[in-house]
């Protein structure tokens, strides 16, 4: 299973273009160019230079210079962070229910160092009347989880995206609820935003940080119930839902629903302690 990465990634009807679909780009000054969310399976990269690349998403047969890379940026990120080792081997109820404590371990000890950063960091800022012009751009720098790391997604936006994820593919899918998404979280990039809508979401929503730990807590005791009283025999069952309006129809057993979760989990805390540090030295 490659959950929301890899073959088993499909187009949300979102604003995908074409338009460069076997594009040739001969002599091309790209510097500074941002590819994000986007297919480049059979791209082809000639005699260029690449410096200061930064490449993240789903690899397989990633050629250098006739090498092929992959093996070991999968053997680093397995030593670097091996809970992704740990996922790949769940084979039964009580390696789920082990790999969500290990989840839960690692996400108290992110959101207690996210919660050091500066206390003045912490919030959205307002935009007080009168206020200088340059104390404005300090705050909006400087707002701690909710500030962006060369675009991605903050500490809450990744929580919230989590919430999100937990929504559609526990919630809807394993405990059949129709419509529990709440409204601050955060779909995929490709969910079309009038689509995000109906299911009650609000994208121009912007809680405090309180509140987003508040139903983040809420949303991780729900996996939490629902690995507790897993069994074996219960991996095997079929959802009746899809996890939101727009995806494939498509058999889901309760496992591959909990693996998606678990994938969710561990691939966004990644990126989220990679930008943590990032935060943390400035």
């Amino acid at each position: 299973m490659e959950a929301q990465y890899g073959p088993h990634r499909f187009s949300g009807g979102g604003d995908e273009t074409t338009a460069y679909q076997g594009a040739t780009f001969e002599v091309a000054d790209l510097r500074g160019a941002r590819l994000r969310d986007c297919d480049l399976s059979g791209v082809k990269i000639i005699d260029s230079t690449l410096v200061d690349v930064d490449i993240s998403g789903y690899v397989s047969s990633l050629v250098v210079n006739g090498v092929d890379v992959t093996a070991f940026v999968e053997s680093e990120l397995d030593r670097l962070h091996p809970e992704r080792v740990q996922l790949r081997s769940i084979g039964s109820a009580d390696d789920f229910r082990a790999m969500w404590t290990t989840i839960e371990q690692l996400w108290a000890e992110t959101t207690a160092r996210a919660d050091r950063l500066p206390a003045p960091a912490r919030q959205p800022v307002d935009n007080p009347a009168g206020a200088a012009e340059e104390a404005l751009d300090f705050a909006r720098k400087d707002r701690g989880q909710h500030q962006r790391v060369d675009g991605e997604w903050s500490f809450a936006e990744t929580l919230r995206h989590l919430i999100f994820i937990t929504d559609a593919w526990a919630s809807r899918t394993i405990l059949d609820q129709e419509r529990p998404y709440h409204p601050i979280g955060i779909t995929q990039s490709w969910y079309r935003t009038e689509d995000a809508k109906a299911l009650g979401i609000d994208p121009d929503a912007n809680p405090k940080y309180e509140e987003v730990l508040g139903v983040r807590a809420d949303r991780m005791a729900v996996v939490r119930r629902i690995v507790d009283e897993l069994s074996d025999a219960e991996l095997g069952r079929v959802c009746a839902r899809t996890p939101a309006p727009g995806y494939p129809e498509e058999d889901r057993p309760v496992s591959e629903c909990l693996w998606v979760v678990m994938e969710e989990e561990i691939e966004h805390h990644r990126y989220a302690t990679r930008d943590l540090s990032t935060l943390e030295s400035r």
